[in-house]
């Protein structure tokens, strides 16, 4: 987690506040970088948050694992 907060230029606070939840709502620019320090597409971004757990619809991109975002 420290090498990606880092990464993206968030310090890891940020990060776990963003991971737990006790920040809602994140800005844009932050979620853009951490999503291209991970190599996500900000559509999978989307995707994942806007049809959480099992609702994603069968065109969506790739799920987000928590393995995935550990890494």
């Amino acid at each position: 987690m420290l090498e990606v907060a880092l990464e993206a230029q968030v310090s890891p606070e940020t990060l776990r506040k963003i991971e737990t939840g006790r920040i809602a709502t994140p800005a844009f620019p932050t979620i853009a970088a951490i999503a291209g320090v991970l190599g996500l597409s900000l559509d999978a971004v989307w995707a994942e948050i806007s049809h959480p757990a099992g609702g994603a619809r069968p065109d969506a991109p790739e799920r987000l694992s928590p393995e995935r975002l550990a890494s």
